[in-house]
């Protein structure tokens, strides 16, 4: 993985007090807040609006797709830890200022607490959403 091993420890932690209580002690947040930053309460309010899913294809390839506060649906490919928003090329990238951004954060979260939308899609729908990412960039 790409995360420290800190911040993975406190995403295990999350996901095991959530399976226990369905609830996460204030302490696990206040250390999301102090490995994650300014990233931490927006991911949070993400993961309450489900806005988080998982395209998985049938060969089981899989791609998470956020729905941004502003509207806008990024991409994250958690698996080489990148995202397609602005701030991520931006805070991320090019400053180091942060470790990800709250799309990616939000794929994180979603996962340790069971929150991901889960969608099928084909082979070619997979396809389709990588080539328009492509070309938004381009």
């Amino acid at each position: 993985s790409t995360l420290p091993a800190v911040a993975e420890e406190l995403l295990r932690e999350i996901k095991k007090a959530f399976q226990e209580s369905s609830h996460v002690p204030d302490e696990l947040l206040l250390g999301l807040k102090f490995i994650f930053g300014p990233s931490a309460v927006p991911a949070l309010d993400l993961v309450d609006q489900r806005s988080v899913s998982r395209l998985r294809t049938p060969s089981g390839r899989t791609l998470y797709q956020v729905l941004g506060s502003s509207g806008k649906l990024y991409t994250c490919y958690s698996s080489c830890h990148f995202c397609t928003c602005p701030a991520f090329g931006f805070s991320v990238l090019q400053k180091s200022e942060s470790l990800l951004c709250k799309h990616i954060l939000a794929v994180y979260l979603s996962r340790a607490l069971g929150a991901c939308q889960e969608l099928s899609v084909s082979e070619e729908q997979l396809t389709n959403i990588l080539l328009a990412e492509e070309e938004d960039e381009g």
